[in-house]
């Protein structure tokens, strides 16, 4: 039986459904998890359908998941885990209190959690994951406009505005079925490119403080120190700002050092090219081959991140010329 069919015949088996995101939830995330509640909503209007995990005020515009369901709901439950790469990073831990877990995800499958697995590295998002899953079953599955404006908002997200590699034929394609929708996509774009006051001049200290070395390799620290004075708030965050070294010409792989509230950092890498996933997993991460996160436990390790960083690159444009 192919993954597609066996994910809807586990989920016409189960009287209630629980959908679980990852902790801070980006617009693919949010998106893949809530658009799926509301096509299952739509579909089976007889069952259960649940989305948690925690509220970031700053992601409002695209919905919200459920609050108040209680720990007693996930017995004889079906836990479907989106866009979640290992066990670590679902938020709310009682997803593995449920009577089966499903899991559906676009990054390397190295946790391979789940009794049943899809997952496709070459995929732009999970949101065009869901959106393939309903393609194939969409005589069973009905699309409520709403959820299409989600999976539509979830693919800008991950994709970078369609600019990032994994953009794909399939990709643009999907995203041409969403917009046929009613929603408006020029809303939906422009929620995702603006930005709050505090962003932009964090932005504007990104540009004026990132260290570029002759390599092409850049970074830069955020201490505590450093982002408190901007007043982010918490429905704002650094993740925003993590994009802006790629669009400097000279910059072929960056890193942004963020810092925990234990003091300890969080490395978000991204590249133009050289695949920096092996440096994330070196450093107690993971991710794709252009965009992956680790973390750094002191200033020792920052300094041996940006010198394999930098090494990765020079030997990448060497071997290129």
């Amino acid at each position: 039986m192919a993954i597609e069919a066996a994910i809807l015949e586990q989920i016409k088996k189960f009287k209630t459904i629980i959908i679980h995101r990852h902790q801070r939830p980006d617009p693919d995330c949010i998106g893949a998890q809530l658009a799926l509640r509301d096509i299952l909503r739509a579909s089976f209007p007889e069952k259960a359908i649940y989305a948690v995990g925690k509220h970031y005020p700053g992601l409002d515009w695209m919905g919200q998941a459920d609050q108040d369901v209680s720990d007693d709901v996930y017995q004889d439950a079906l836990v479907i885990v989106v866009d979640t790469a290992n066990q670590p990073r679902v938020d709310d831990e009682r997803w593995q209190t449920g009577a089966e877990v499903i899991k559906i995800d676009h990054h390397p499958n190295e946790d391979a959690f789940g009794d049943l697995q899809w997952v496709l590295d070459q995929a732009s998002s999970t949101s065009e994951i869901i959106y393939d899953w309903f393609a194939v079953n969409q005589t069973d599955l009905v699309m409520p406009d709403d959820a299409a404006r989600l999976l539509y908002a979830g693919i800008v997200g991950d994709t970078g505005r369609f600019m990032y590699p994994a953009t794909s034929a399939n990709t643009m394609a999907v995203a041409g079925k969403l917009m046929t929708y009613d929603f408006s996509a020029t809303t939906v774009n422009q929620a995702e490119d603006e930005v709050s006051p505090a962003v932009a001049k964090l932005s504007a200290y990104v540009y004026q403080n990132l260290t570029i070395l002759p390599s092409g390799a850049a970074y830069l620290k955020l201490s505590d120190e450093v982002v408190e004075p901007f007043g982010l708030g918490t429905g704002d965050s650094t993740s925003a700002v993590v994009p802006l070294p790629g669009k400097i010409t000279t910059v072929v792989a960056w890193a942004i050092f963020v810092e925990s509230k234990d003091h300890t950092y969080r490395i978000r890498l991204r590249s133009k090219g050289p695949s920096i996933n092996g440096l994330a997993k070196a450093h107690g991460g993971g991710g794709h081959a252009l965009a992956s996160g680790a973390s750094a436990k002191d200033q020792a390790e920052i300094d041996q991140v940006i010198h394999e960083l930098d090494e990765l690159v020079a030997n990448d444009k060497g071997e290129n010329e």
